[in-house]
């Protein structure tokens, strides 16, 4: 390379720019080697020549005097030039030409470097070809090989599905197999012992002939000596020959009257039901959401208070101390307590709200002493004397020597003591201290909650502590299954309301479409009943529940409601339990139900199929807005599998939101209503205030209700609504006018909020209701009134009330399981876009609510609406650390998996991203941590709780070897804190086993049921269901071991105990929840005098006479009688219906004459009032017939001459022989 000498100038020394670089840039390197020697020589010949040049100028001196260089000074030291000059120019031309050959030397190495670098190209353009080549070679074996692995995906998606297919069908033919099978050996069975009693009849010289003493409706046998044979008709409509069910029923006869067939004239579900059909009748009443009032099937307890200032102290005192002990007490039961006042109303301010509060209250208390205002009296009269549900109501009058009560006080108690005993009014009487006449109110209000608001008997009361520690679990009633009313309560709740609109809506057209779905030959696949937000789908689907309950009694129909979305209503796995846990009870079985979703999932269509098996009905199950629940094509996966042959699907879903693969169901499009229904709908709301639209305002509306929007059904009840509102307030132009100017239900909502806060009386109740909507706007499942109270202490009940009363009637809040939720999602909707725009807003409620139920996870025992609060508030507020802290409160997790909620548990302890046995540990750590600090017998029994519910809760992830480890701690400790023979500890040694099972251990499983079975004997006695469940626990593991024998023997002795249990209770296979519906019915018929009330009556009687509960029926049936006198008179059919039951109740008991009476009052009823051929006149002239056959013998044994021959008489004439049954000769 060359130096920096080389890049000086000859002229100047000045450094060559490129000029190349626009302005200056690098300095250009000469790449050429100089040698030093040459170099020096030549810069100092140039230096030399230009001195020599300037001196010979004028002008150069000072340049050729001071700048000659180093050659002039040489020249001038020796003074011999020329030879220094030659010798120098022969040295130049030495250089030049070692200069030259150095040039050519270098040229010829550029141009072999030239060759080289082409030849390189030309390799270089080879090797880019051949990789070229290579890349296509390669991307043709990658796409090659992407089919390859999508072919394998597919393949293997056949595969499974193949095999899924298979073991489906496998399933099935199991389940086909098996049922077969039970059907074959019960027939072999029946067979043999027929046979077997044929023969010893024979050998008795007995024989069987045609008709007998059975009450049945077909012909059966009757028992006489040998060679008698008796005819009863001789011809008629009746006449039948012999048939094999006839002659079992009549060796079944006389072993009493719980095989025989039932005498009972019925009508509706429960017709010609026997004994063996019990389950039928049962799941018949089962299916049927009662239309109870609100008070018996609402999780509130709501007490409506009314006082005078005269007794303004004892109403302070029960509020003070009696209030807070009742509201214990129902929280610990699970319910709210609400007690509801309202100050003196001198101006009637609140006189709508009071009575709109009445009507929803429990209880009414009023509390009086002398005088009673008038502004009170029409309280007072729609309390006590206007109560139709009758509900209970408690007067407490205060008595005072040398007092007398006005007029009006007077009237009032007189009115109430004389009304009929089912308006349930107590006076309590009191004179004294106010404080004892408030504790002696206390008392009633407590028994009154207890036995006719929430339906305890007596005796359950005096056994036990309602909602103690020391009771048995109420899951124990139903096994292993874990149960949450209140997801049952709000499902009831949702229902009502959903088929609460008075309204139609023109759907008489979309039910004959519904019919022709149940009626329609399998298989078909799911009906989809779409429609836009709002256009009535869940109306639809209640108002046809409705009448498929009425016209098709058979029918089995299972609903469920899916609230707004996050809710616990649209949780997957919570769905698939319920309508599972559906499914067994209709199936009376008592198996263990596993709360893991993917099992569920596996699970719910077996059950389906078991229980459509032996479904006598079509069975329909019904999911309103399933679109709400999320990843609904994953965990509703069963809906693409082939149904049963008599079940059918109906799922509701918004237009928008329809999952792609369920377009192509059959499907029924709900319609937007047309004009003239949507202007018809709004007229009527408007009629129903006495409110009238002129002409001119006639036709406007008209003209809005024209497009899609405008005609949506919940549209149009808002705007008939909210015109109606206008029209009480005078001010309808202007509402009316603002009502044409929104196009949609969300907008339409907007305007309802900004009317109710414009009618509020001052800024502080604004501001009230938009916390309140905003607090059950970001809530989980709602927000209870007491809940709010206490989070607005300065707010009255006036004032919630007269707030939630307006938000109510105009569709935006309303009740389910106690709590305040939206009634449509558009409402949900319109409070975010309205109040909660900004995401700070949405989280400073939601920290409100969660200040609040960690404050009452502090001061008070955990409860329900804590347990299902917290938690999920932690979760959208993204709090991982305090949600893992919130879990971790073992008595949270507790209540939650308690009650189910198990899948909702393990989503929680995904979110904070802790696997199954992180988990684990975690629990054991905090129940170790726990442990240390229990002191006392209480405490320890928790503890022991707290270990059970944590093995189970393994033992439903499958964590077997864990799960051991805190069953086996809980066993401990209850041995050690109890007794070892305490029936917990049966508990305890039943769920160890059950794990031992799931383990396959069969032999320590075995030993545990063994030592369950004996404590539980010992502590219940051999007759008692929880024998029955360990006996049953028993056969299942001998059958699983194979031992078919011996499993049989256990489950026919468990069988005999749960029939038992059944004739006892009135409570099949331990289920409470029958029981509890029957009481609620029989409150609902203490009640309003109707038709209906009077059959539900008869087929109650019906249902406790099958149950051989005889007493029972009696009371049934003579109250269904009662009513029916009333209501339709003496001489109406459905009174000989009640007659003829009661008489064969009577003929049942042996009371002969008391029958006899009965069967000729129905007998003359139905022979004026039906035709000659009817069937139910034929059917009494029948069991009167039998009933004289019976009567023939013990009246000739008396002597009783006369009647023995008014009786043969009316058989001879009847067409029967009255010698057919062997007498005294």
């Amino acid at each position: 390379m060359g130096t920096a000498s080389s890049l000086v100038s000859p002229a100047g020394g000045e450094v060559i720019e490129d000029t190349y670089g626009a302005g200056g840039g690098e300095a250009c390197e000469i790449p050429v080697e100089v040698k030093p020697k040459a170099r020096l020589l030549r810069s100092s010949f140039r230096r030399g020549t230009g001195a020599a040049a300037a001196g010979a100028g004028p002008g150069s001196l000072p340049r050729g005097a001071g700048g000659g260089g180093l050659l002039g000074a040489s020249f001038k030291s020796t003074g011999s030039s020329v030879p220094e000059l030659e010798y120098a120019v022969a040295e130049y031309e030495r250089l030049k030409k070692e200069y030259e050959i150095f040039r050519v030397s270098k040229n010829q190495e550029l141009l072999s470097m030239g060759r080289r670098e082409a030849k390189l190209d030309t390799e270089n353009k080879r090797l880019r070809a051949e990789l070229q080549a290579l890349q296509k070679t390669y991307q043709k074996i990658l796409r090659e090989k992407e089919s390859a692995l999508e072919a394998k995906y597919q393949a293997m998606e056949r595969a499974a599905t193949f095999e899924h297919d298979r073991d489906k069908v496998k399933r099935q033919f199991k389940i086909f197999r098996e049922t077969k099978e039970n059907e074959i050996q019960d027939l072999l069975r029946a067979k043999r012992e027929l046979e077997s009693k044929l023969q010893r009849l024979q050998a008795q010289g007995i024989q069987v002939f045609d008709p007998g003493e059975s009450d049945s409706d077909d012909n059966c046998t009757d028992v006489t000596a040998a060679g008698t044979q008796c005819e009863y008709w001789t011809g008629g409509a009746l006449g039948s020959e012999p048939s094999l069910g006839s002659m079992i029923q009549l060796q079944q006869s006389f072993r009493g009257p719980e095989f025989a067939h039932s005498s009972i004239d019925v009508e509706g579900p429960f017709a010609n039901v026997n004994r063996d059909d019990w389950d039928i009748a049962v799941a018949s009443l089962l299916q049927v959401t009662p239309l109870l009032s609100h008070s018996l099937w609402s999780n509130t307890v709501r007490c409506y208070l009314i006082y005078t200032d005269e007794t303004q102290p004892e109403m302070d005192l029960f509020l003070k101390d009696c209030s807070p002990k009742l509201k214990r007490m129902c929280e610990t039961m699970g319910y709210f307590f609400h007690a509801v006042y309202f100050p003196i109303d001198t101006e009637n301010q609140y006189l709508t709200v009071r009575k709109w509060e009445i009507e929803k209250s429990s209880l009414v208390i009023l509390f009086i002493h002398l005088t009673l205002p008038r502004l009170l009296l029409e309280d007072c009269e729609e309390a006590f004397l206007k109560n139709p549900e009758g509900k209970p109501r408690l007067i407490y009058h205060r008595l005072e020597d040398g007092e007398v009560s006005s007029d009006s006080v007077q009237q009032l108690i007189d009115q109430v003591s004389n009304l009929n005993k089912t308006n349930k009014a107590k006076i309590i009487d009191h004179s004294g201290d106010p404080a004892e006449g408030v504790y002696k109110t206390y008392i009633y209000v407590e028994k009154i909650i207890k036995q006719d608001i929430l339906g305890f008997e007596t005796t359950d009361l005096e056994s036990k502590d309602l909602g103690s520690e020391d009771s048995i679990p109420e899951e124990d009633d139903f096994g292993d299954v874990l149960w949450d009313i209140h997801d049952e309560q709000e499902q009831m709740e949702a229902f009502q309301q959903a088929s609460n609109s008075a309204h139609e809506l023109g759907f008489e057209k979309y039910y004959q479409r519904l019919n022709d779905l149940v009626a329609a030959p399998a298989p078909i696949p799911p009906l989809l009943v779409s429609g836009g937000p709002g256009s009535g789908k869940s109306l639809l689907l209640s108002k046809w529940i409705q009448l498929q309950q009425k016209n098709s009694p058979n029918t089995l129909i299972l609903s469920h409601f899916v609230g707004r979305p996050m809710s616990t209503s649209s949780e997957s796995s919570l769905i698939i339990k319920r309508l599972t846990l559906k499914l067994m009870q209709h199936s009376w079985s008592v198996s263990a139900l596993t709360l893991d979703p993917a099992k569920l999932l596996e699970e719910f269509p077996r059950w389906l199929e078991k229980l459509s098996a032996r479904h006598q009905g079509s069975i329909i199950i019904i999911i309103d807005s399933i679109d709400q629940v999320q990843q609904v094509e994953k965990h509703m996966k069963w809906l693409i599998d082939p149904l049963p042959v008599n079940v059918r699907v109906i799922v509701s879903v918004n237009v928008e939101t329809c999952p792609p693969a369920w377009r192509l169901w059959p499907t029924l499009h709900l319609d937007p209503l047309n004009p003239k229904d949507a202007k018809s709908i709004i007229i009527a709301e408007c009629h129903s205030v006495d409110i009238k639209l002129n002409k001119e305002q006639e036709k406007k509306l008209e003209r809005h209700c024209r497009s899609a929007t405008t005609c949506n059904a919940l549209y149009v009840t808002l705007f008939g609504k909210m015109i109606a509102r206008a029209g009480r307030a005078g001010n309808l132009d202007k509402v009316l006018h603002q009502c044409f100017q929104c196009q949609d239900t969300v907008s339409l909502y907007r305007l309802v909020l900004q009317s109710i806060q414009e009618s509020m009386a001052n800024d502080m109740d604004k501001e009230l209701m938009k916390q309140i909507l905003c607090l059950v706007n970001v809530s989980h499942n709602g927000v209870s009134e007491s809940e709010l109270m206490e989070l607005y202490p300065e707010m009255s009940w006036a004032v919630l009330t007269s707030l939630i009363h307006s938000l109510h009637k105009m569709c935006l809040l309303t009740y389910g399981c106690g709590l305040l939720k939206f009634q449509h999602l558009q409402a949900w909707e319109t409070v975010r876009l309205e109040y909660m725009e900004d995401a700070t807003i949405i989280s400073s409620h939601r920290q409100k609510l969660i200040n609040y139920f960690t404050m009452q996870l502090s001061q008070d025992p955990v409860t329900w609406r804590s347990a299902d609060e917290l938690p999920w508030l932690f979760q959208q507020q993204g709090s991982k650390q305090k949600l893992h802290d919130c879990l971790l409160n073992l008595l949270v997790s507790q209540n939650l998996y308690k009650r189910g909620h198990f899948a909702e548990l393990l989503s929680y302890w995904q979110f904070v991203g802790k696997d199954k046995s992180a988990m684990a540990a975690e629990y054991f750590d905090s129940l170790k941590q726990y442990e240390k600090n229990c002191e006392g017998e209480e405490s320890m029994i928790c503890l022991a709780d707290l270990y059970e519910t944590l093995g189970r809760f393994l033992k439903d992830l499958g964590l077997l070897s864990q799960a051991v480890v805190p069953l086996q701690r809980s066993l401990e400790i209850r041995e050690t804190a109890l007794d070892p023979d305490h029936p917990r500890v049966a508990q305890s040694l039943h769920q160890l086993a059950s794990v031992y099972v799931q383990w396959k251990k069969f032999g320590n499983a075995e030993q545990l049921y063994k030592q369950a079975l004996e404590i539980s004997e010992n502590a219940y006695g051999a007759d008692h269901p929880h024998i029955a469940r360990e006996l049953e626990a028993l056969a299942t593991l001998y059958q699983k071991q194979n031992k078919y024998e011996q499993a049989e023997h256990f489950r026919k002795k468990s069988f005999k105990i749960r029939q038992k249990a059944t004739r006892r209770k009135g409570n099949l296979y331990g289920f409470a929840l029958l029981r509890k519906r029957a009481l609620q019915l029989e409150e609902l018929t203490l009640g309003k005098d109707t038709p209906d009330n009077a059959r539900t009556l008869n087929e109650l009687g019906v249902l406790y006479y099958l149950q051989n509960n005889l007493e029972t029926a009696d009371q049934f049936l003579k109250r269904s009688l009662e009513m029916r006198e009333r209501v339709l008179g003496p001489d109406h059919p459905d009174c000989a219906q009640s007659l003829n039951n009661l008489a064969a109740l009577c003929n049942e008991k042996k009371q002969y004459d008391k029958a006899e009476e009965l069967y000729e009052r129905a007998l003359d009823i139905r022979r004026r009032a039906l035709a000659p051929d009817h069937p139910s006149l034929a059917y009494t002239v029948k069991h009167l017939a039998i009933l004289y056959k019976k009567m023939i013998s013990l009246l000739y044994f008396r002597g009783n001459l006369t009647k023995l021959y008014r009786c043969m008489s009316w058989l001879w004439k009847s067409g029967r022989n009255p010698l057919a049954q062997s007498t005294p000769v």
